[in-house]
């Protein structure tokens, strides 16, 4: 691989200090390519919040060395002034829960980050109208998150984590509140913008429905990763199948 996509040296995280302390990230080493989705899983309080927060500029390391798309963000030390700026512009999040806005439509969840970045307010809604065609909801572009199916709502999630473009996703549990059709459908989607988008992504999950679906995984247990090749399944059914749901 190369040095695009995101890549994470030795990193380590210490909560507390003395007899205190605990060490909840070890040396931790990953790669993740544009065009990637990596699987990340582990047992509960096994560093996946921790190590995800790290790569999210969310909290800072003890020590280590982090690239994001050819550029150190992190080498014992944060090396990019404004972390609002990284994490908006750099990183998009999926979660478990979609956070839409609820007083905003579809297309305006979307279009927001951009519109905050300084795109012109059109310039961010065709965008979102863009990314919302893609994910197979640009029906629902002026519908309010109340008025949304769980499935639809995820997507809206997906689009606002992409709307700017980052290089890099992370995805925390996106497929826990969905059925096995709905969340093979979330995974077949993120293949298909990381692929299209060149991005890299993460998923963190506990999800046995999904596992399989990785090419490569890193396991994490007591702070320290391990990767290994995954069975990178073919999916079971093409995405127009599921579109709807």
């Amino acid at each position: 691989m190369g040095t695009r996509g995101i890549r994470i040296e030795k990193l380590s995280k210490r909560f507390g200090e003395g007899d205190t302390a605990v060490l909840a990230l070890k040396n931790v080493n990953m790669q993740v390519a544009p065009g990637e989705v990596v699987g990340l899983i582990g047992p509960s309080g096994s560093g996946k919040s921790t190590l995800l927060k790290c790569l999210g500029a969310v909290i800072d390391p003890t020590s280590g060395r982090m690239t994001l798309d050819d550029t150190v963000i992190y080498d014992d030390g944060w090396k990019v002034r404004d972390l609002r700026a990284l994490r908006r512009d750099k990183i998009g999040f999926v979660f478990q829960a979609p956070y839409l806005i609820p007083f905003l439509d579809a297309t305006d969840n979307v279009a927001l980050l951009p519109m905050l970045a300084g795109v012109p307010n059109e310039d961010a809604r065709r965008r979102a109208l863009e990314l919302l065609t893609a994910l197979d909801v640009q029906h629902r572009a002026r519908a309010m998150p109340s008025q949304l199916s769980g499935g639809e709502q995820q997507r809206v999630a997906i689009a606002r984590g992409l709307v700017n473009r980052p290089p890099v996703i992370l995805a925390d549990e996106p497929t826990a509140p969905l059925d096995s059709e709905r969340a093979m459908a979330v995974v077949r989607i993120l293949n298909d913008m990381a692929r299209r988008f060149e991005t890299a992504i993460i998923v963190v999950t506990h999800d046995e429905k999904i596992i399989p679906t990785f090419r490569r995984i890193y396991h994490i247990r007591d702070g320290v990763t391990h990767e290994e090749a995954g069975e990178g399944r073919d999916f079971e059914r093409p995405l127009h199948a599921v579109a709807a749901s």
